[in-house]
């Protein structure tokens, strides 16, 4: 994890810090999920007064859903499949399109413990996150146990989209 502090407590602060940078940007903040489940939008909405900030959130988790409320293309699915930089553009994207919104954070990944192949074993977890119009991409690979996986993933997200804000 490269650092002894719990996961937890590092989300809650990279989540605190990203809150009161997009305050003083005023710029609100949209969250497309699938792999995280809804962990960001829990952890942003626990922060007082977020609502300033915190437009709303996507959780995705199904193909179709994807397609229904993100407009993720079909074809994107069956060629790259959920797990991919490209859908996690598309639902980034997705977000910004159809929200209030103008930063926007989106996972998709395989948190295990099933489900994993050669290709993207349990762990993977691509990223896309959008600021300032700027769309950026990223796949991780993340150990550990469900829970701890999901928790890295959010604390990657947020830490990325704090540099890009930056």
């Amino acid at each position: 994890m490269g650092t002894n502090e719990h996961p937890v407590h590092r989300l809650n602060v990279r989540a605190a810090q990203l809150t009161v940078i997009l305050s003083e940007k005023e710029l609100m903040l949209t969250t497309a999920e699938s792999c995280t489940g809804g962990l960001l939008g829990k952890v942003f909405t626990d922060i007082a007064g977020s609502s300033a900030v915190y437009e709303r959130g996507f959780i995705t988790y199904a193909n179709q859903a994807k397609i229904d409320m993100l407009g993720v293309e079909r074809s994107q699915l069956l060629q790259h499949g959920a797990v991919s930089e490209e859908v996690a553009a598309a639902m980034a994207s997705g977000a910004i399109q159809n929200s209030e919104a103008q930063v926007a954070m989106s996972t998709t990944g395989i948190a295990g413990p099933g489900g994993g192949t050669a290709e993207k074993p349990v762990g993977t977890v691509c990223f896309g996150w959008q600021v300032n119009g700027e769309l950026h991409t990223s796949t991780q690979h993340f150990t550990g146990n469900r829970d701890q996986i999901r928790h890295e993933a959010c604390i990657y997200v947020i830490k990325q989209t704090l540099q890009a804000l930056a």
